[in-house]
């Protein structure tokens, strides 16, 4: 319970932060053209109830404020921008006056344009209101990352660290790669760490070098390679290569039941050859993947009920926990991990290629949103809430948080009505047609995009609760 309240609060914690800052930009952006914000809310007030309002009167009198009048409509005459938090935390904005989205005043919009509007402004002006909030969260991703380099500096694995070298999949060994490899050099570049980057690189690549059994060794990569089904194939196309080495046996659980020692190893899973802990986790995950929405208890219990042969001499059978786990600890090797220092000036311009390499990264990556596996990897905030760790760690929160930030970044500048991008799509047509879109046009391409996001927010959801639930 206590893990599961540190992982919420990381994340509404660093929601918080880009919200503000996302749609500070927006504020900033738009008074620096004279343009009226009327709202700024960290969170929706949907349905116009909200947690805050510095337009309580209640909160106005306690700080000595004058109270603000409402006009025959029971609206508040305007006086200045009203700051607030929503109760719906699934985002922020900032209520432009005069400006064509989701908040806003359709008897406003009516009415002759005035100077302070949004809509009144030239073309070039809304562009820069409208990609302020993305420019300030890629700004904001960089000073992070140049301020963790700073505080913390920078631990990574080397890949000729690894002591048994990398573990790979069927793919992979047909691609030419050989368990024990220790990557060396992509296209000629040398591989600093280990990371999902050097899988990423690996799709693009030419050539890849490795070290194998001392030697180097060059393997030509296929073309057509795709990052997303290297990663969540089971098992993934390299991992670090375990050796099978039980440490200890937890109590009660299936291996205790069969006897299982410390230093025993497992050489075979229903007839299947284990060289590894790698294998051995394959296997089961294979397992509980035939386990479906419509299998029965049975077929649960026929999954879960497996042969293991123990030590090259024992044969023995063994039911799996409902989550299909046999229960022991597996040793794991020590690797050497290095850790790199930054001064201050050092850390500038390298949190600033941090930062662009993560912001290549993600926007290369965008390419399989576009494809049935890359709509099945969509997170929605359950996702998102389960990559912060169940200990409050400041480094990593900070890491997370400027990786939000990127994904914020890029998101919106999507040609997605609605969106940031869509907004400024819009103004770029009309400053190089000269050309303004109709009010009408704008409108409709407002509600569209608005049904895109929330069908994207829908499908998110539902990847999270069929991973949770299994189905």
């Amino acid at each position: 319970m206590e893990a599961t309240f540190i992982k919420i609060a990381q994340v509404i914690i660093a929601f918080a932060i880009l919200i503000i800052l996302h749609e500070g930009g927006h504020f900033i952006a738009a008074k620096l053209f004279k343009i009226r914000v009327e709202k700024f809310y960290l969170f929706f007030d949907a349905w116009n109830f909200k947690l805050f309002s510095t337009y309580w009167n209640s909160f106005r009198k306690l700080i000595g404020k004058k109270p603000i009048e409402k006009d025959e409509k029971g609206k508040f005459k305007y006086s200045g921008t009203e700051y607030g938090i929503g109760w719906l935390p699934l985002g922020g904005y900032v209520k432009i006056s005069g400006m064509i989205d989701e908040s806003m005043d359709k008897e406003q919009m009516k009415q002759p344009p005035q100077p302070w509007e949004f809509r009144t402004k030239p073309a070039w002006q809304r562009l820069i209101v409208m990609l302020g909030g993305i420019i300030v969260n890629f700004i904001t991703a960089f000073i992070i990352y140049i301020g963790v380099l700073f505080a913390w500096g920078e631990n990574y694995l080397k890949p000729t660290d690894i002591t048994y070298g990398m573990k790979f999949n069927e793919q992979a060994i047909a691609d030419g790669f050989r368990d024990g490899d220790k990557f060396l050099k992509i296209d000629n570049t040398p591989v600093r760490a280990w990371d999902v980057n050097v899988l990423r690189n690996i799709s693009n690549a030419k050539e890849v070098t490795v070290k194998r059994q001392g030697k180097e060794v060059t393997l030509k990569m296929p073309e057509g390679m795709n990052m997303l089904d290297m990663v969540q194939s089971i098992p993934p196309y390299a991992d670090i290569l375990i050796p099978m080495n039980i440490d200890s046996i937890l109590p009660g659980s299936p291996a205790a039941t069969i006897g299982l020692k410390s230093g025993d190893k497992i050489n075979a899973i229903n007839q299947t050859e284990i060289t590894c802990f790698n294998d051995l986790i394959a296997e089961l995950a294979l397992l509980k993947e035939s386990v479906n929405e419509n299998s029965t208890a049975a077929d649960s219990l026929k999954a879960r009920t497996v042969t293991l042969v123990v030590n090259n001499t024992d044969t023995v059978n063994a039911t799996l926990t409902n989550d299909f786990k046999l229960g022991f600890n597996n040793k794991i090797p020590e690797y050497k991990i290095t850790n790199k220092e930054y001064g201050f000036f050092e850390s500038i311009p390298a949190g600033i290629k941090s930062g662009y390499d993560k912001l290549v990264s993600y926007v290369s990556d965008l390419k399989y949103l576009f494809t049935a596996e890359g709509a099945k990897s969509m997170s929605g905030i359950v996702g998102i809430t389960n990559i912060f760790p169940a200990e409050w760690d400041w480094q990593r929160f900070w890491l997370l948080t400027a990786l939000l930030s990127i994904a914020l970044g890029v998101m919106n500048v999507l040609p997605i009505p609605a969106l940031d991008g869509g907004h400024a799509v819009f103004a770029l047509y009309e400053i190089i047609t000269r050309r303004k879109p109709s009010e009408k046009v704008l409108e409709v391409a407002q509600y569209v995009g608005f049904i895109i996001i929330i069908a994207l927010m829908i499908l998110a959801t539902w990847n999270d609760f069929s991973r949770i639930f299994g189905w």
